[in-house]
């Protein structure tokens, strides 16, 4: 498999479990009761994406720009 690179999100919610999410590959998220945990599952939350995406013939997307955007209140 080549090497792919991903903007990870991750959350914390009212529990406290960590939820990543791949905004790119929709659909493709995890969740774990630590942060390393989290991060070691969306890697293989990731894997398994590609996997379905090739079998099914479908592109793997490319990110083109990643930035962030800071709003005053």
């Amino acid at each position: 498999m080549p090497d792919y690179r991903f903007t990870v999100v991750v959350e914390q919610d009212e529990d406290g479990l960590y939820v990543a999410s791949v905004p790119i590959l929709q659909g493709c998220y995890t969740q774990g009761e630590t942060y390393e945990e989290t991060m070691e599952n969306i890697k293989d939350a990731i894997k398994l994406h590609i996997e379905a995406r090739r079998a099914l013939g479908e592109p793997i997307p490319v990110e083109v720009a990643i930035d962030e955007v800071h709003v005053g209140a």
